[in-house]
């Protein structure tokens, strides 16, 4: 991954896409050496990670995660998943971040020259042109190599460099794990570990 001298950075992580990335990819993301992966190749600013958390439960699986995260230096941006029923009688949950993300990034963006957004989701190929617009690199963090691909042709060709997440995994691969075939069920027991996201169990 390319950084030029003294660039300011920002990473905007949407945690449900980049866990269903990794989970895809076989691997568990370790969000310590994640962060200082990016320090000692860049200035970072800022470190936001999103999560949409269901509040319908007592205990929510992501509240180790989201709770050492804002302790260890990203800035954690959260919001009340929807719980609903579809048409099939299925328990349903939503909780997309694409708003929060795209406000945060253009706020910051005139101060910083270099935005790493970690997500493939196509409806952010028109918030990457806009930060463009106002001179600043924006580098995407997804993955091609999963099966179907987690990232939009069209938002991997407006950014400026694509990078393909399994390639820079094993700088903070906590260790591997079998390629997802079914749902995780059950919480792990440290914040690093893969933790169940409740847009996962959609």
């Amino acid at each position: 991954m390319h950084f030029l001298p003294n660039e300011r950075v920002a990473l905007f992580i949407d945690g449900a896409n980049l866990y269903s990335a990794s989970r895809n990819l076989g691997f568990d993301v370790d969000y310590r050496n994640l962060l200082e992966y990016f320090r000692k190749r860049s200035n970072i600013i800022r470190a936001y990670y999103y999560s949409a958390v269901l509040e319908t439960e007592e205990y929510s699986p992501l509240k180790p995660l989201t709770d050492w995260l804002a302790y260890n230096g990203y800035s954690l941006v959260t919001k009340p998943a929807k719980e609903f029923t579809d048409a099939t009688g299925r328990r349903r949950v939503k909780g997309n971040m694409d708003i929060e993300i795209a406000v945060d990034m253009l706020e910051l963006a005139d101060k910083l020259d270099h935005v790493v957004l970690f997500s493939g989701d196509s409806d952010f190929r028109r918030l990457v042109e806009a930060v463009q617009r106002k001179g600043v690199r924006v580098s995407v963090v997804s993955s091609i190599r999963t099966s179907p691909p987690m990232v939009a042709d069209e938002l991997r060709r407006q950014a400026d460099q694509f990078v393909e997440l399994s390639e820079i995994a094993p700088e903070f691969t906590r260790r591997q794990t079998e390629p997802r075939t079914r749902p995780v069920t059950a919480a792990r027991s440290t914040p690093a570990d893969p933790y169940v996201d409740p847009l996962d169990q959609a």
